[in-house]
C-alpha cells in the first residue's frame, strides 16, 4: 500500500520507514510527487498533523501519513512546541534543503539556549503526533502520540539525529539523542512511540500486517 509522507525531511522519511516496516507500506514523500508543503496554522500538533495529512491524501488522491512534531519546554510556556521547526529566522544560507535545513536547526538550538539563559528548570519533551488517513475526507483518521522526557543541555552534545537532538538529554541513557545510535533512538523515541501505537491502529482499523 502507498502511503504518501506529508513531509521532504528525508532523515524523518528514514526513520518512519523503519518504525513501520514490514506492514506492507511504501512511503513516498510528497515532494516526489511535488505536493506542495500544507500551511501550519494551528496551535497544537494533532490539528497540523490532520491538516497535513488531508492536504497530501487530497493532492495524491489516496492515503497520507503525516507527523507533527516538536520540543515543549515547561520554563518556556510549552515553546517552541508547534514552532519548533522555525524558532528562530531563517538564517541566509544558500545550498540544498537538507543545508538550509541543517543550518535552521542550528540557528533554532541557539535561540533556545539564549531563552534559557540563567533558568534552572531544564525538563523538556519531545513530543510526535502521527494521523493516517485513507483518503482526504477520512472521517476516521488514525491518530497516535508519543513523548519523550528529558532535560536541554547547556551546549550541544553529538553528531546524530536532527532538529533539538544535540541539546536533548536523556538522564536514563546518560546520553543527549544526537550521541545515541539509530537502533536505540528508533526503539525509544516520541516518534518511536507514536509509531508503535500506529502500528497497532493499522493492523486493527485498516488490516494491514
Amino acid at each position: 500500500m502507498r502511503l504518501v509522507l506529508a513531509s521532504n525531511n528525508a532523515k524523518k522519511l528514514r526513520e518512519l520507514d523503519a518504525l513501520l516496516g514490514g506492514l506492507g507500506l511504501t512511503l513516498v514523500p510528497q515532494g516526489a510527487l511535488d505536493i506542495p508543503e500544507a500551511e501550519e496554522p494551528h496551535e497544537s500538533f494533532i490539528e497540523n498533523a490532520l491538516a497535513k495529512a488531508r492536504h497530501a491524501a487530497l493532492a495524491a488522491g489516496g492515503a497520507a501519513l503525516a507527523d507533527d512534531s516538536g520540543l515543549c519546554v515547561p520554563a518556556l510556556g510549552g515553546a517552541p512546541g508547534v514552532h519548533s521547526a522555525v524558532f528562530a529566522p531563517a538564517p541566509a544560507v544558500d545550498g540544498d534543503r537538507e543545508t538550509r535545513r541543517a543550518a535552521q536547526d542550528r540557528a533554532n538550538n541557539e535561540r533556545l539556549l539564549q531563552h534559557l539563559q540563567g533558568v534552572t528548570d531544564r525538563r523538556a519533551r519531545f513530543v510526535s503526533v502521527l494521523v493516517a488517513v485513507r483518503h482526504a475526507q477520512d472521517p476516521e483518521p488514525l491518530v497516535a502520540m508519543g513523548r519523550w522526557e528529558g532535560q536541554i543541555l547547556d551546549a550541544p552534545r553529538g553528531q546524530g539525529g536532527f532538529g533539538y537532538d544535540p541539546l536533548m538529554y536523556i538522564p536514563a541513557l546518560g546520553a543527549s539523542v544526537a550521541e545515541l545510535d539509530a537502533a536505540t533512538k528508533n526503539a525509544l523515541s516520541h516518534r518511536a512511540q507514536a509509531a508503535q501505537r500506529l502500528r497497532g491502529l493499522l493492523t486493527e482499523v485498516w488490516g494491514l500486517g
